[in-house]
């Protein structure tokens, strides 16, 4: 019998999952959580075969929550909406054992669990192809340390206290981050460093 722990924020769909894979007879779901910390617990608690995890949750995301539990001898799934190159390689290194979208067949679930536990690595095709062809962060450093203070809320002046620089400096930055991401505003440069996965 393969244990299964399923960690997803959206309650109708943890639901809908859990109904799935237990219908199947060789699998049986002994936990579920909402977000990636719960998961991490159930996991150390039931030590499942295979922890199938969303990325975008609250208190700790799929993620963080793959990287905290590697090693931990249960395999993990990452079962996201996000098609994301960033998103994709983070689950790599955080040694996730299969990525894989939610628009895929529901039946598919349950078949690449079977293939999980075979020892076999399955990661959704458009993001293989996309990884490939993953553009590089065009930010150094600095700047990607002024754009994380901008999604963290601060104003220019409360950047420039906390990195020592003139409220000049700061503006020079942002006008830099903005024409290397050919954005207009600061909203739309958090977007677009979101979306290309390179806030780590």
């Amino acid at each position: 019998m393969i244990s299964i722990v399923i960690a997803e924020d959206q309650r109708l769909l943890l639901g809908a999952l859990a109904s799935l894979l237990d219908l199947e007879e060789d699998m049986q779901v002994v936990g579920t959580a909402g977000n990636g910390k719960d998961a991490v617990k159930l996991v150390k608690l039931y030590q499942p075969d295979i922890c199938i995890m969303d990325i975008e949750m609250p208190i700790m995301n799929g993620l963080e929550a793959a990287e905290e539990l590697r090693g931990s001898g249960s395999k993990v799934m990452i079962l996201t909406t996000f098609a994301r190159p960033g998103y994709f390689e983070r689950a790599l290194k955080a040694g996730a054992n299969a990525y894989l979208l939610k628009d895929s067949p529901s039946e598919e679930l349950a078949t690449s669990i079977r293939s999980i536990m075979a020892g076999k690595r399955i990661y959704a095709p458009e993001l293989v192809d996309e990884a490939y062809t993953v553009e590089e962060n065009p930010l150094t450093e600095r700047e990607k340390e002024v754009l994380g203070l901008i999604a963290d809320g601060k104003n220019t002046k409360e950047i420039a206290s906390e990195l020592f620089i003139t409220t000049g400096t700061v503006r020079n930055y942002i006008s830099v981050i903005l024409d290397k991401l050919g954005v207009s505003n600061r909203i739309e440069a958090i977007t677009r460093f979101k979306d290309k996965g390179w806030f780590k």
